[in-house]
Order: C-alpha cells, then sequence, then structure tokens
C-alpha cells in the first residue's frame, strides 16, 4: 500500500479586504468597511507518495492561495494540511525573494528557507545560476528581473535543491518557448522519482495532461471534481465552454 504525503482535510481559507476610503475620511478615523472573501472552503483529499497532482480552474477559483497553503506561508483557517514530516517547496512567481536583494543571494536565503545548508548550497548554486540563464542579472537586485527572469530564477532553485514534495504555481508557463521546453523537461526528470510528490496549478491542458496522472478541480473555492486526469479535464474544458 502507497503512503500517503499529503493529506488535506476539510480546508477553509478566508481573508478580508478592506474598502477604499477617503482622505478626509481617514482623518476623521472613520470605521472602514472591510469584505470577507472565501478563497476556499471545506477542501479535502489526499496524495499519495510519488504522485503528481494537477489543479486546474478559472482564475480567482482558489489554487494559488491553496497551494501557498500547503507551502506553510499561511495558514488555514479551518481543517488541517499534514505533510506527513515531508519537506517541501514552492516554486511560484512573488514568493520567497527579497526585492533587494541580489539573485545570487536570493540563491542562499531560498535554499536556507528550504532547509538547505550553507554547504548545500553553495555546491548547487553554480549549478542553479547556469539553468536560470540570467546572465550578469544574476548580482542585481530581483527588483529589477522582468516576471520571465523571476521564474527561470524561483524555477531553478527549486528544481537544483529538491525536495520530497514540490509545489508548481503556473511557473513552467513563464519564459521564453526554449525555456519552458527545457523547465518541462528538467520537471519530467524530477518526478521519475517514484518517492517525489509534486502538485501542479496550471491553465496549460497540455501540460496537465502530460505531467499528471490525478487532477482536482477548483470552482469558486469549492471542489467540484478530482480523478483521471483526462475525465476531469474533459469535464472542466465543457464546463467552460471549450469542449
Amino acid at each position: 500500500m502507497t503512503d500517503i504525503a499529503i493529506e488535506v482535510q476539510d480546508v477553509s481559507i478566508h481573508y478580508r479586504i478592506l474598502s477604499s476610503v477617503s482622505v478626509q475620511g481617514s482623518f476623521l478615523r472613520r470605521k472602514t468597511r472591510s469584505d470577507v472573501v472565501e478563497a476556499v472552503r471545506h477542501v479535502s483529499f489526499a496524495v499519495e507518495e510519488g504522485g503528481i497532482l494537477g489543479i486546474v480552474g478559472k482564475n480567482g477559483s482558489g489554487k494559488s492561495t491553496l497551494l501557498r497553503s500547503m507551502a506553510g506561508v499561511f495558514s488555514p483557517n479551518t481543517g488541517v494540511i499534514d505533510l506527513k514530516g515531508h519537506s517541501v517547496s514552492l516554486m511560484a512567481l512573488g514568493v520567497g525573494f527579497k526585492e533587494n536583494l541580489t539573485g545570487r543571494e536570493n540563491i542562499v536565503l531560498s535554499g536556507m528557507l528550504l532547509g538547505f545548508s550553507e554547504k548545500e548550497i553553495g555546491d548547487r548554486a553554480q549549478e542553479i545560476i547556469d539553468f536560470a540563464e540570467i546572465g550578469d542579472f544574476i548580482d542585481r537586485p530581483v527588483r529589477t528581473y522582468s516576471s520571465g527572469m523571476h521564474s527561470k530564477l524561483a524555477f531553478s532553485i527549486t528544481a537544483m535543491l529538491e525536495n520530497d514534495i514540490m509545489l508548481v504555481d503556473e511557473v513552467l508557463s513563464v519564459g521564453d518557448e526554449r525555456f519552458r521546453k527545457k523547465s518541462l523537461a528538467k520537471m519530467k526528470e524530477l518526478i521519475r522519482d517514484d518517492r517525489r510528490t509534486v502538485v501542479i496549478v496550471s491553465h496549460s491542458m497540455e501540460t496537465l495532461r502530460e505531467l499528471c496522472d490525478r487532477v482536482m478541480w477548483l470552482h469558486d473555492g469549492e471542489m467540484r471534481e478530482i480523478g483521471d486526469t483526462d475525465s476531469v479535464l474533459g469535464h472542466y474544458l465543457k464546463f467552460m465552454g471549450n469542449g
């Protein structure tokens, strides 16, 4: 029997959005109204060790919110996320980098946050830099990077500093065509390891079909369906009017 690597039990995640207020209102210290957004509602599922789960859904369906909660970026309001003691890394734009630090400095920082020693990071640093292909920008502040350069470095760090669980949020679809193919090939190499568990959020049906053995469909924060990749994607595309 295959062990469970990720178990999500009845997870709900919400946050508040403050309404805009006028400058005059701010000076008068008027109370601001806040709206509660239920990003994820009562979601439960499990991923077996070595499994590759895709998550699909329209924009605003809670995919990235759920992934970031699984990575420990923030905690769910209710429910439990249990990674069974496995190490985890999140591959996503805008997560983990310090904008005023250089790419090289962020490699060290990100690696340490992932639980690696300075020696382990140093041993893989040049490999990360070479794979990222951002040239002299590696010694410039990350705030000067384009979104493509940011995604290249994020992917390279997570791909070269391998953890038990990899959470991937749209990074495979960013960057030039050649780098996308290179990243997809590297991802295929990584997931050949039967012990590595992967969860991928993507709008690319091709990527999900090629990499995932199961897919979960989120809709307005709720799990609509989970199961065989082709079956779930077929239902999703039909629902969205593309089937």
